[in-house]
């Protein structure tokens, strides 16, 4: 396990909370979420969640 330790920082981005803050501060960004509740899917849609939190949310 130490070698797969070493790929996570011990500062965690959870997708969840990003989303939970958008619901509350900007109730108007909606990300559509498939369903297909397969691994690999879940993964690739919840960068392209936080991509789309990042582009439409945390604006520079």
């Amino acid at each position: 396990m130490p070698a797969l330790e070493n790929y996570f920082h011990y500062r965690n981005l959870d997708v969840s909370t990003l989303k939970e803050l958008a619901a509350r501060w900007a109730p108007e960004l909606k990300f559509k979420k498939g369903s297909t509740h397969l691994a690999l899917d879940d993964i690739r849609e919840s960068i392209a969640e936080l991509r789309f939190y990042r582009e439409h949310f945390i604006k520079p």
